[in-house]
């Protein structure tokens, strides 16, 4: 369990620190489906009490990234296809909405920083960094949400795609699901540049399949 070299802040809730730390494990998959999870053992690792440990877990209990059985003990939870195929209906529901609303709403600036996000992401991609190609792909996804306003619609996105998440860092070194990936954002900003809420809504919809899809074939074996 890699927390060694983890520091918390101090002036932040340690409970939602411990969440960040422990969830970012899971999905990443460095703490791996069927892995002991052992409340004393996290805390005195993190150097906090056995609370705020125990209150983030309830939250990854909800979320579904962990399992506690009364007898046995916690567990990373395994990846599942039905709960990959949730949160796939999930995101699809609340991001094609968003995508819809914010055509034709971006700003010069905005417009910049989505082309700016889509080079960083090609060059992250092109040098392997997929940790990196993640978080830029999750970055343009938020900003969509935010050219609406939409931060609670993201807050929603964001805890549902954990297990979507969890498959995209099994599948992302597959080659050429990068360059894929990319394809399909700089349509999603076209069809946003021209005010096209119809197209950008069905470009979103279609980049969001074949991210399930290619999960659920690359990843199959890992996928309880």
């Amino acid at each position: 369990m890699e927390l060694q070299t983890t520091q918390l802040k101090r002036g932040v809730a340690l409970s939602e620190q411990v969440y960040q730390v422990v969830r970012g494990l899971i999905v990443s998959g460095r703490m791996r489906p069927g892995e002991a999870v052992i409340e004393a053992a996290l805390a005195a690792r993190l150097g906090v009490s056995r609370t705020p440990v125990r209150e983030a877990l309830k939250r990854l209990s909800d979320e579904g990234l962990i399992d506690v059985f009364a007898q046995s003990g916690t567990f990373i939870a395994p990846i599942s296809r039905k709960a990959l195929e949730e949160a796939y209906v999930i995101r699809t529901a609340l991001e094609t909405e968003s995508v819809a609303r914010a055509a034709g709403r971006l700003t010069p600036a905005a417009a910049e920083a989505f082309a700016d996000n889509i080079a960083a992401h090609e060059r992250a991609i092109d040098r392997q960094r997929f940790g990196e190609a993640i978080r830029l792909d999750d970055t343009f996804h938020r900003m969509i949400a935010e050219v609406n306003e939409l931060h609670m619609l993201w807050r929603a996105v964001d805890i549902s795609k954990a297990q979507m998440d969890r498959g995209r860092h099994l599948a992302i070194p597959e080659p050429g699901l990068g360059a894929v990936t990319i394809s399909q954002h700089r349509l999603i900003l076209e069809a946003m540049l021209a005010g096209d809420a119809e197209h950008a809504a069905q470009y979103m919809r279609e980049h969001l399949a074949t991210s399930l899809q290619n999960t659920l074939e690359i990843a199959a074996d890992s996928i309880a």
